[in-house]
């Protein structure tokens, strides 16, 4: 399953997807315990589906458009001057202290 396909699906399909990845999930498991599961990649396979999934439903919440990086970019307003200016001046990187003896 891919982000492009999860991302033209509305929520109520998203839902019905993530409760049967869920229960996919489930029986894996109860497979892998039982040692019935040939593949044992196949959990990680539907964990990283739900994630997916989830993750597309919280961008949805926040607002935030599923689409290419290059159109978010554009979207999201350029932070001021000011602030990246004092976030680099805050603190100056810490090296390793030199000691008189190897100046």
């Amino acid at each position: 399953m891919k982000m492009d396909e999860l991302t033209m699906l509305e929520v109520d399909e998203l839902d019905g997807r993530l409760r049967t990845a869920r229960r996919e999930l489930y029986e894996l498991r109860f497979k892998h315990a039982v040692g019935q599961l040939e593949n044992s990649s196949q959990i990680s396979k539907v964990r990283h589906d739900i994630a997916r999934i989830m993750t597309v439903l919280r961008q949805r919440d926040f607002g935030v458009l599923a689409t290419a990086p290059a159109t978010q970019e554009a979207a999201l307003p350029a932070p001021p001057a000011e602030a990246a200016q004092a976030k680099e001046e805050a603190k100056p990187k810490r090296g390793r202290k030199r000691s008189e003896e190897t100046k």
